[in-house]
């Protein structure tokens, strides 16, 4: 098919380096591993491009404009032009990442009379309402509104966003998790000799909901009781320098790498013995993919039980699920694993095949192309 692929948040650049520009980078290549011709139309390219997408066509068109409502008036303006160009260059399907401020999908089917796939990650509208500034809550309910309705396929990356997405105006939305690259994300040819320190590693933005504060505080009380491990955390956000002092203070041996390009993130994984997730107790919309590149590198996963984590790690068989917030289970769990490593690599060996099983983008991709064509003809 020759796919439009639409991407109209101007906070997600095509070729950045947070998860959600992750989630796009492997969208496209699921798309064209199975033939598809795919242009990305979007209001921000980016500039971390991996080899392997550098041909992949971009129509960029960008936001204009400063302050809230400036720029939300530039998404609309954005995304008519966006719609002008695919309609202008035809396409088979329009697959649209939910975002603020956009219909685009449903204005291209008008014109077009293609189906639309509609991917939703995140209630878009409660989440600006609540953490950042929505000047004109009534145009980005009336305009989610009508993208949902509109669209063939509603896929969602968990139950709760699938219910928001029902109570805004999707008919049947379809619950979809996200998924890893299993031929890039790979455990290392030779595993790390056990008389080695061992590491334990985050990889996400540096924001509180994702606990963080409560890995430094677990490895400090691992460092009390006598046990040497590092901590390696990767990505960058508003708490890097809260954290670092914190670490420093607290006396633990961690290295904080700043953002890292999602082509480098295989390499870096294959550095860790434990992943960590240590969400907080916070909206449980999410579908996290730092877990499943934690399992398809071949770790066992130590994090919270929250939302969608309890599904991915198979407590005692591929992790360890602890209470969120409470540091003090959570350096028991890493414990455990960092005092035994026959435990650590049944558990990453377990990981992996997991990983390959159940969670690959392919996989992932055919559960909603698959669900298109009973949508259209219904």
């Amino acid at each position: 098919m020759r796919v439009a692929y639409l991407v109209a948040d101007p906070g997600i650049p095509v070729f950045g380096t947070k998860g959600a520009s992750v989630h796009v980078q492997e969208i496209v290549r699921a798309l064209r591993a199975r033939g598809d011709d795919v242009t990305v139309y979007a209001t921000r390219r980016g500039d971390a491009v991996p080899d392997d997408l550098a041909d992949v066509r971009i129509v960029e068109e960008r936001v204009r404009g400063t302050g809230a409502q400036q720029r939300e008036h530039g998404i609309r303006r954005a995304v008519d032009a966006l719609v002008d160009a695919i309609a202008r260059e035809g396409c088979d399907l329009v697959y649209e990442r939910f975002s603020l401020f956009s219909a685009g999908g449903a204005d291209v089917a008008e014109r077009l009379g293609v189906p639309v796939v509609l991917e939703v990650n995140a209630p878009l509208v409660d989440e600006q309402r609540l953490h950042r500034d929505l000047v004109d809550e009534e145009g980005a309910v009336a305009l989610a509104g009508r993208a949902l309705r509109s669209a063939d396929v509603v896929a969602c990356v968990s139950a709760p966003v699938a219910e928001w997405a029902r109570a805004n105006g999707a008919t049947n939305p379809l619950v979809v998790p996200n998924g890893v690259n299993t031929d890039r994300v790979r455990p290392p040819l030779v595993r790390r000799a056990d008389d080695t320190t061992p590491t334990v590693g985050f990889v996400g933005t540096l924001k509180p909901w994702h606990g963080v504060d409560v890995l430094v505080e677990a490895m400090a009380d691992i460092r009390r009781r006598g046990l040497h491990a590092r901590l390696l955390i990767v990505g960058d956000g508003p708490q890097r320098e809260e954290l670092e002092r914190h670490a420093r203070r607290r006396g633990v041996d961690a290295a904080f790498t700043g953002a890292v390009a999602p082509q480098d993130i295989p390499e870096v994984l294959m550095r860790l013995d434990v992943g960590a997730a240590p969400y907080r107790a916070a909206d449980d919309y999410f579908s996290p993919l730092k877990a499943y590149e934690y399992l398809a590198a071949g770790l066992p996963v130590v994090g919270s039980r929250v939302g969608q984590l309890a599904d991915i790690v198979r407590h005692g068989r591929t992790g360890l699920l602890v209470t969120p917030g409470d540091a003090r289970a959570l350096a028991d769990a890493l414990q455990l694993l960092l005092d035994d490593p026959v435990l650590c690599r049944r558990m990453a060996d377990e990981a992996r095949r997991q990983a390959v099983a159940a969670h690959g983008w392919g996989g992932v991709l055919s559960r909603i192309l698959d669900a298109v064509h009973p949508a259209v003809t219904a």
